[in-house]
């Protein structure tokens, strides 16, 4: 599983090469940065079912989905919040990577569920999170960083 330290060794280690002062610093960032990934993991936990029925009220509520497709998204939409909080604790983004982008973009594919309500779902989840009442603001900026990158993945 890519975590921000296999990333830089992987790399340097590609290029024939140790890592940089560079590669060290991004992977002291990441450091710095797990208090705030963790709290963004612990609050996830806590509040997977709430966002997951929350998008899943937002985007199927509108009318503009089919409704038989409600429980298979939510069962991916909760699928893919578990990755992100797996993406927290590892403080990179190798199980959305690995589990989560490449595979289940197929089986969405194979399984006729639009794409866009699920871009549309998360796109809710990143804008409505409750700052500081769900998580505080560098939780939620380390969170809401992997949303847009699953986001941008989807897209």
């Amino acid at each position: 599983m890519k975590s921000a330290v296999t990333t830089v060794i992987t790399s340097a280690d590609a290029s024939g090469r140790f890592p940089t002062i560079s590669d060290l610093e991004s992977v002291k960032g990441s450091f710095d940065r797990a208090p705030a990934r963790l709290e963004a993991a612990e609050k996830l936990a806590v509040y997977i079912d709430k966002f997951t029925a929350d998008a899943l009220d937002e985007v199927y509520g509108k009318g503009g989905y089919e409704q038989a497709n409600k429980d298979k998204c939510a069962r991916d939409i909760h699928h893919y919040l578990r990755l992100i909080n797996y993406c927290l604790v590892t403080g990179g983004t190798g199980p959305l990577d690995e589990w989560g982008i490449a595979g289940m973009r197929e089986v969405i594919r194979a399984q006729l569920l639009p794409t866009a309500a699920y871009i549309e779902a998360f796109i809710f989840i990143r804008d409505s999170i409750d700052v500081p009442g769900q998580m505080g603001q560098q939780a939620a900026t380390e969170f809401k960083a992997l949303l847009d990158y699953l986001i941008n993945a989807l897209a």
